[in-house]
């Protein structure tokens, strides 16, 4: 795995050494040498991971993530704090103003190599998210803002798997005052409990006494269900190996022993709040995709999404030797609804007949606006004396019930004409199989509308 790395120090012997380290690794290297240039190399060039010293003059670490992190340009860039500050209160105070991880020098080039390769991936991850929840923003959905405000709200769902009783009590105790805490000291029955509930973030020791914690790990990274549940991993203090191998499996963040009740909060809040954006991302991108096939005053599949998946159909209909008919519909007089009563009378009428049109066809047709006031059925597995059945019900359920609009001021009689053609050779296409219906709807029109015809024989 490449990258783009930005390392800032005032010391050109750490940057030089950083760099080399780096580009041996097929790292692509950039570096500053104060705040300020590391500010704007940060939006210049793009990184993918800063490593970032503490102790500068002018401004320091601490000021240059903190202003990192409030500028929508740099905020998803993970930052790496390199310093030699060793405290536990040095590090809080790095998670807290929105670094990644705090490492102290001198640092293990293996632990550091681990640390930017697992980061660098969680970065790649969110910008694919966040590039198609850019669309979803542009169609009216939640912003990236609005995200990142709602990802820092409300508590968390937290299993800690540790087999050393006292251990395990304090960390709950510690994470208790904003979250809900379940502790599991045998890993197969946390790995049933992860499967089976809802878990926001898995505190997981990898020095389990009575079973594996990296298996354990590994696990939870082979299932979907879990797969994207983030990992804190419990490390021994100088296990440097057994942290490596965690990190590239997959583990988004570690503590050393003895365990600071502090930095436990702060990184599992940091977690936390990652893992909600994630899913609201997730989630808006659904919502977009749903939107970008979907026609938003009925409800009902749009003209682009059929074509593209009827095709599908016609094929497998045509694999199997199996029938497959078309329904092609069109409300009688629309626009004289709309010439006479308005346009949003005239969305009231299409929104209650795609709801009487999905009441009247089963789950696997696929109903679709086709535009205007057009509507298309796909049929699949259908002949079409079954599908003149269901035109029919369908015909009849429009006609019998006037349709109420206009928020309950009016009523008005509605009808429908329907034409119907079925797949007649394998090598057929969408396009012929909607002309001959249209067709059939033509004739339907045109002997007195409020009528279904079948192609000609």
């Amino acid at each position: 795995m490449t990258a783009r790395v930005l390392v800032v120090d005032d010391i050109p012997a750490n940057v030089k050494l950083l760099e080399a380290k780096l580009t041996a690794e097929y790292f692509d290297v950039s570096t500053a040498t104060n705040g300020l240039e590391a500010l704007e190399a940060a939006v210049s060039e793009k990184p993918d991971i800063i490593l970032l010293d503490v102790m500068m003059p002018e401004m320091d670490g601490f000021e240059v993530c903190r202003r990192l992190k409030s500028q929508p340009e740099t905020q998803h860039v993970p930052v790496i704090m390199v310093t030699a500050l060793d405290q536990p209160t040095d590090r809080v105070t790095g998670l807290e103003a929105g670094a990644d991880d705090f490492l102290t020098k001198p640092v293990d080039d293996i632990a550091l190599m681990a640390r930017v390769r697992s980061l660098v991936r969680l970065k790649l991850m969110t910008d694919e998210l966040r590039l198609r929840e850019a669309t979803g923003s542009k169609l009216g959905l939640m912003d990236d803002a609005e995200a990142l405000h709602r990802a820092g709200k409300g508590m968390g769902r937290v299993l800690v798997v540790e087999d050393r009783e006292t251990s395990a009590r304090r960390i709950a105790d510690s994470l208790r005052e904003s979250n809900r805490v379940t502790i599991e000291s045998d890993a197969r029955e946390a790995l049933m409990r992860v499967n089976g509930e809802d878990f926001d973030l898995v505190v997981v020791s990898l020095s389990l006494e009575r079973s594996d914690g990296l298996r354990f790990c590994s696990h939870l990274r082979s299932e979907e269900r879990t797969r994207n549940t983030p990992i804190l991993a419990i490390v021994e203090n100088g296990d440097t190996a057994r942290l490596v191998r965690a990190l590239d499996m997959g583990v988004n963040d570690y503590l050393m022993r003895p365990v600071d009740r502090n930095e436990l909060t702060a990184r599992v809040r940091t977690q936390l709040k990652r893992k909600r954006y994630q899913d609201l991302l997730r989630e808006n991108l659904q919502l977009s995709l749903e939107m970008a096939i979907t026609d938003p005053l009925t409800g009902l599949y749009n003209r682009r999404y059929m074509e593209s998946h009827m095709s599908t159909l016609v094929q497998r209909a045509a694999d199997r030797g199996k029938p497959m008919s078309l329904l092609i519909m069109d409300i009688d007089f629309f626009k004289s609804v709309n010439d006479t009563h308005g346009h949003d009378v005239g969305d009231d009428v299409l929104r209650e007949f795609g709801i009487r049109l999905q009441q009247n066809v089963r789950g696997i047709d696929l109903a679709c606006r086709f535009g205007g006031e057009e509507f298309v059925v796909v049929m699949p597995d259908t002949d079409v004396a079954f599908a003149h059945n269901v035109a029919e019900r369908l015909r009849k359920s429009i006609a019998a019930t006037p349709f109420v609009v206009d928020g309950g001021e009016k009523s008005l009689d509605i009808t429908a004409s329907i034409g119907i053609t079925s797949l007649h050779a394998p090598d057929e296409s969408v396009d012929q199989l909607l002309k001959r219906a249209d067709q059939a709807l033509y004739r339907a029109k045109r002997e007195g509308r409020n009528r279904v015809v079948s192609e000609a024989a």
